[in-house]
């Protein structure tokens, strides 16, 4: 694959995170003073430039830019104002929580969602075809937030079999994981289900079957791999979303991960916090974008990086 191309994807990649945690920088300090957020009511006047003063906060906006981003480039992300202490302390203590989450929704899913597709679009227009896609169009259509709820009534309220919230044992992971891995099915079942039957109508695949291939070997060998080219874009985008993603389901079910991490410190104006996790979304999502098109020559080899572009 072209350097140019690869030069250039990082290129933009590097300007998107710029652009990102420069406009959060910007509108977290233009809608709210953090000291007002973060002293009590009776806070006095001394005590809030106090605050401001010992945060830098009293310093021109331009400035306060320029000192984040050397200190970025340093490695360090400043410190929570509200726990006084390394933001990459607070995160490394969160983010694995998040990842182990969204890491098995997203196999689950994974493991549920291509078969399902497959299985639909080998049975075009039957009952089988229909129970699938309307299953699959509930999981799609539910929002997370209100499924989450439909499971804690259920589950923890009405059955009393699984806990509602925490992350304490395998039990706590089960409702957040449904409720996550639900949506991700349906989407994904249904760009197999698509891909799938546009696959099949390729001139090659009725070559395969006229040469006396087998059913599977034509439909495993040939037609998945090619459908999986879209089925890749869809799966990597999720991936790159896979902090924002989690933002619902760890607030609804008290999960202790980066996305509420998130949520407690935007309310809280704990900038530092919020700009580490911001731009920790930046990268995932870049990077899954980058991922995503590398895989993409490797699974057809007509898809070739050229000064360019693919």
């Amino acid at each position: 694959m072209h350097i140019t191309y690869f030069l250039g994807k990082i290129a933009r990649a590097l300007f998107t995170m710029v652009l990102v945690v420069t406009f959060v920088f910007v509108v977290l300090r233009a809608t709210g003073d953090p000291a007002q957020a973060m002293l009590p009511e009776d806070a006095t006047q001394q005590d809030i430039e106090h605050f401001r003063s010992m945060w830098g906060l009293d310093k021109p906006l331009y400035e306060q830019y320029g000192v984040y981003w050397l200190n970025i480039l340093k490695g360090n992300f400043g410190q929570s104002y509200r726990d006084r202490r390394p933001v990459t302390d607070i995160m490394a203590e969160r983010l694995p929580k998040t990842v182990y989450l969204m890491t098995l929704s997203i196999v689950f899913a994974v493991i549920i969602a291509i078969p399902m597709g497959v299985k639909a679009a080998l049975n075009r227009n039957t009952f089988i075809d229909r129970f699938t896609m309307g299953t699959a169009v509930f999981g799609f259509s539910m929002p997370n937030f209100f499924l989450g709820i439909l499971l804690i009534l259920l589950f923890s309220v009405k059955l009393k079999i699984l806990p509602s919230s925490g992350s304490d044992s395998w039990k706590h992971i089960i409702l957040p994981l449904l409720t996550t891995g639900l949506a991700y099915i349906g989407s994904y079942s249904r760009f197999t289900r698509s891909s799938m039957l546009s696959v099949l109508n390729k001139p090659y695949i009725r070559t395969a079957i006229a040469g006396g291939l087998s059913r599977n070997r034509v439909i495993y060998g040939h037609a998945l791999p090619n459908a999986a080219i879209p089925v890749i874009t869809i799966i990597g985008a999720t991936v790159g979303r896979i902090i924002a993603g989690s933002i619902v389901i760890e607030t609804v079910f008290a999960w202790p991960g980066v996305g509420r991490l998130l949520v407690t410190s935007v309310g809280a104006r704990d900038l530092s916090v919020v700009q580490a996790i911001v731009m920790l979304l930046s990268i995932t999502i870049v990077t899954a974008n980058l991922i995503v098109d590398i895989l993409y020559g490797i699974l057809d080899p007509r898809i070739r990086t050229k000064k360019g572009g693919v």
